[in-house]
């Protein structure tokens, strides 16, 4: 394969025998709007051999993903233009007929989309879909493609792919699905395999599993991937080459290993510096992660932060044995047919300055117990104590008042700030509603906030659709620091954004902390952001603590079989283990749902080291 954009042409040989697979040339595609035809992708090129692996990486908007679609050739055609030259194994894609191209789609070219929940039909069964892709290229038919979509299953490490066939989308964990969807688009063997975003939505370990299926199955079918990601961890996990993008341009491209070692673009280098990486915490504590310059192209090195951490006195927030429960309906006139245990005695203490992490895969229980703390959702048992005050004896009056001391910013930015009114009245609209001011002065405040996150005064009279996703959560921090509270909760605050944007809101984050002594609970399940944000770390299984303590003593020597999961399931953005084929855990994790008689069997902890508490576990823990 080789590149030939403007920034990088350097060749390399295709293997003996094997020709290239995709080649793309000049390639541009527009959209039309009310401002007339806007040029998304200007001019990208490049080519894909047999078991070669190209990765597109770039932040969103960069054009990355509307590459892909362009040469899937599914945009809308009324709305869009697409030029250059597009060859699968010498055959030009831009100039067949729709539905040639349908013929193409899934017989020599497959794509994983990636929310698999939307691309997955959830009133058919998951064998049905899998058949049907068989049915429509004539491969299989009738109780023959169902044979071939069980087999598929097994091939995509679905245990028990037998019975899996008759399951809806929705009784499958989010890394199931994504099997389902690897196995559809494998199912007619296409040589080129196009990978649009398929990890960025899983949990770590799921993502690991991915990556690896896609990486065994290549070498299996000698495929051709076009790997679409924005993160350079995966980067250097999966693909041979690399394209950046930025602003629909290819800004750098070259093999792998040249662009983590010698990266001329400063863009590319960003993206690189601000990969979070496990064992680069500072043994003193939260560390800021590197930046760019944008006008230099110079990466700024991370700085230490002072310590913040008030440990003399009463905890700022504490929580000892919460409990909560949800029951599952069972018939009309017959009582719950089971319960999920969604949080099981969880007791922590956070100080203020400090930042607790709870961290843990989707289904643990860490973003149900943030919710239970700020009575969002009300806890069977448990107490929650905001500097002595039990806020689970307040009425729904007081409640509102104490929310003054513990604010929450939640995952999507855009879902949290509402459409029709201007983010300068959203940041104000708390104030107001605490009645800590006037009108003028709640206006006021809301431009020095804009300006503390990082955004201008000016721009308080925008709406929330005119700002980036990474400006949009900023708006959100601000909006939560309008009441001065002592304690926020972060629910996977910066788990959607790009890998720069993130590193800029953490930083962000730390700063204010420092500026303020803010407490953060700060809820993820990515490890190597919470060892670079943290103090403290507990690692959520099941609705239960299993390790908690420093984060130090945590990273540095982990000791519950679940921890060492977690953490060696993080990406290492180091391209010389990209040929490393690690065996696929097909481990799903366990459901929380109980009998409605089940009771909790007691646990038991021991001290690790000073300060770190580990459960105690049985048998039945495999790593």
């Amino acid at each position: 394969m080789h590149a030939t954009s403007a920034v990088g042409t350097e060749r390399v040989a295709p293997k003996a025998g094997q020709g290239s697979v995709l080649s793309v040339r000049d390639l541009k595609t527009s959209f039309l709007t009310s401002r007339g035809w806007v040029e998304i992708v200007n001019g990208i090129s490049f080519d894909i051999d047999a078991e070669e692996t190209l990765a597109v990486v770039g932040e969103s908007g960069s054009g990355k993903s509307v590459t892909a679609l362009s040469i899937m050739r599914l945009l809308d055609p009324e709305m869009s233009r697409v030029e250059g030259s597009v060859r699968l194994a010498d055959r030009e894609l831009l100039t067949l007929s729709p539905a040639e191209m349908r013929s193409v789609r899934g017989l020599q070219m497959g794509m994983i989309f990636q929310e698999a929940m939307t691309s997955l039909n959830p009133l058919q069964t998951v064998g049905k879909q899998i058949a049907e892709v068989l049915t429509i290229h004539d491969r299989y038919s009738g109780q023959a493609a169902m044979k071939e979509a069980e087999r598929l299953l097994d091939r995509v490490r679905i245990p028990a792919a037998a019975s899996r066939l008759n399951d809806y989308p929705h009784s499958l964990s989010g890394g199931m699905r994504q099997r389902v969807m690897i196995a559809m688009a494998l199912a007619c063997k296409p040589r080129l395999l196009i990978a649009d975003e398929p990890t960025t939505a899983l949990d770590v370990t799921i993502q690991a599993q991915i990556l690896q299926l896609i990486k065994q199955l290549q070498k299996e079918e000698g495929m051709g991937v076009l790997f679409i990601t924005h993160d350079m961890g995966v980067v250097a996990e999966v693909a041979d080459r690399t394209v950046v993008m930025l602003e629909g341009r290819a800004v750098e491209s070259d093999t792998t290993e040249a662009i983590f070692e010698r990266a001329r673009n400063g863009y590319t280098r960003a993206l690189i510096a601000a990969v979070p990486k496990l064992g680069q915490g500072s043994e003193n504590g939260p560390q800021h992660f590197p930046t760019l310059d944008r006008k230099t192209g110079i990466v700024a090195a991370a700085r230490e932060r002072p310590d913040t951490v008030r440990r003399e006195g009463e905890p700022v927030l504490s929580v000892r044995n919460l409990v909560k429960r949800f029951d599952i309906p069972g018939g009309l006139f017959s009582g719950p047919s089971g319960r999920v245990h969604a949080v099981e005695k969880v007791s922590f203490d956070l100080r203020g300055g400090e930042t607790l992490a709870l961290v843990g895969e989707s289904g643990c229980g860490k973003s149900t117990t943030g919710r239970a703390i700020m009575r969002l959702i009300e806890p069977q048992s448990g107490e929650i104590s905001i500097e002595g005050t039990d806020i689970r004896a307040l009425d729904k009056e007081r409640m509102r008042d104490m929310r003054r001391h513990i604010q929450m910013i939640f995952q999507d930015p855009y879902a949290s700030l509402n459409p029709r009114i201007s983010i300068g009245d959203a940041i104000a609209e708390p104030f107001l509603t605490h009645k800590l001011g006037t009108k003028a002065q709640a206006r006021e405040k809301a431009m020095d906030l804009l300006e503390r996150v990082g955004l201008s005064a000016d721009m308080a009279s925008r709406f929330p659709s005119q700002f980036s996703g990474g400006q949009r959560q900023r708006i959100c921090i601000a909006r939560a620091l309008s009441l001065e509270p002592k304690v926020i909760v972060a629910d996977e605050s910066v788990s959607a954004l790009d890998v720069s944007i993130k590193a800029q809101v953490v930083n962000l984050m730390m700063d204010l902390q420092e500026q303020f002594g803010l407490s953060y609970l700060f809820i993820s399940h990515d490890m190597a952001v919470v060892e670079r944000i943290s103090h403290q770390v507990a690692v959520m299984y099941l609705g239960e603590i299993v390790e908690c303590g420093p984060v130090r003593a945590v990273f540095g020597n982990p000791q519950h079989p679940y921890t060492k999961r977690l953490m060696a399931a993080v990406p290492v953005p180091d391209p010389s283990r990209r040929k490393q084929l690690r065996p696929v855990n097909n481990e799903e994790v366990k459901s929380p749902i109980r009998p409605v008689d089940y009771v909790p069997p007691v646990r038991e902890y021991r001290e690790a080291s000073p300060a770190h508490i580990v459960q105690v576990w049985g048998d039945d823990w495999k790593v």
